[in-house]
């Protein structure tokens, strides 16, 4: 009889290894990552057709609205407002003004959305992440933390770590998606854009966290690391962007560039590197790639920080893993919506920095001040 109860827990164990791993019965053959994600490839080194990405240098409420409305077009229904919105008194978090003005004018009825972290911290349960919000003044608008109830999987089309993506269940509720990235660094990946943003951001915060950064059975909770983080990073976003098909659009913004993550709130490290302007694009490839592309583009003192960070991550795996898998293009034509729509280059975006300056913290009654 003990052998039976033996066998059986051995069977046990064995569908727990691979509900974790969200691969079924594919996790026989582990996958392979691939390589290069290190190595910057240059606009003339790529081949393949463009999309469009628009720019503004206006860093404001005006230019962030201005940049969303070149690419609402399949908008439409209930809207969710993918936005990373902080741990407690985050410096470089996109200001809530600006967010506020662009769904009072164009998005009335949208619904801020997020999920729970997947390490101990402001964020980590619902509880604390409602305050968290507070805090921050997010308390404008709606705010669904889409895991609070329940988890749903989401196919992933094509992939090669997961056939199904854990995700906080609420995400069915929205008819589409609108990505409001803060374009940064990130400790993990290298930058946090778009493909951060969703990959992350929808995946809840107990399994599909977890399938992303962890392998089942050993202690270190961070331990997929480089390309193969990458690669599992940008499936998830895979899933989430052929749910919603059209009815997804994406804006970065480059602004307060920390090679930390907006996780990092006050701890993160302090902002060397210019900022930019905003972009947005129906193409979540083409407006990553424009970003890193103008990062790419700055002197060496100005960019020195953020490639550093983005290189020995191997965060650049991202782009070439969303290709891959024909999630965009990587070539694009940038328009310059400050001078009447003409195609530029990401040199000519990258042109006169000027050198960063951390502005005031504007805190709300119910915030306490901090020392960046």
């Amino acid at each position: 009889m003990s052998i039976i109860y033996v066998v059986a827990a051995l069977a046990v164990c064995a569908v727990v290894v691979v509900a974790c791993t969200g691969k079924g019965k594919k996790e026989a053959s582990k996958p392979v990552a691939g390589t290069g994600g290190e190595k910057y490839i240059p606009m003339e080194d790529r081949t393949g057709e463009e999309s469009v990405v628009y720019f503004t240098r206006e860093l404001s409420a005006e230019g962030l609205i201005k940049a969303y409305e070149q690419v609402c077009g399949e908008i439409t229904g209930k809207v969710g407002v993918k936005l990373h919105t902080g741990e407690q008194n985050g410096p470089n978090i996109i200001p809530r003004e600006w967010v506020k003005a662009l769904l009072a004018k164009d998005l009335p009825d949208a619904s801020i959305i997020e999920t729970n972290t997947y390490y101990e911290g402001d964020r980590y349960t619902t509880e604390a992440h409602r305050k968290t919000l507070e805090v921050n003044g997010w308390n404008f608008c709606p705010v669904d933390i889409m895991d609070e109830e329940d988890t749903v999987t989401l196919e992933v089309k094509g992939g090669k770590w997961f056939d199904k993506m854990s995700m906080g269940s609420h995400i069915l509720n929205y008819d589409s998606m609108v990505a409001l990235t803060h374009f940064k660094g990130h400790t993990q990946g290298g930058f946090g854009g778009s493909n951060k943003n969703i990959g992350i951001g929808c995946a809840d915060g107990r399994i599909g966290k977890a399938w992303i950064h962890t392998t089942p059975g050993q202690p270190d909770q961070w331990d997929i690391k480089e390309e193969e983080f990458m690669e599992r990073m940008t499936e998830s976003t895979k899933a989430t962007i052929d749910h919603f098909g059209k009815k997804v659009t994406y804006v970065n913004v480059m602004r307060n560039m920390s090679v930390s993550c907006d996780c990092e709130g006050v701890a993160a490290e302090p902002v060397v590197t210019p900022n930019v302007g905003i972009l947005s694009s129906t193409d979540i490839l083409a407006i990553d790639q424009a970003c890193v592309d103008i990062i790419y583009a700055m002197t060496e003192q100005e960019h020195h920080d953020l490639v550093e960070r983005i290189e020995t991550r191997h965060g650049l795996r991202q782009l070439s893993y969303m290709k891959e898998l024909g999630m965009g293009n990587d070539r694009y034509v940038l328009i310059d919506l400050d001078n009447g729509g003409a195609r530029i280059t990401a040199a000519d975006a990258a042109k006169d920095l000027k050198p960063f300056v951390q502005e005031a913290v504007q805190l709300s009654s119910q915030e306490t001040p901090h020392n960046d």
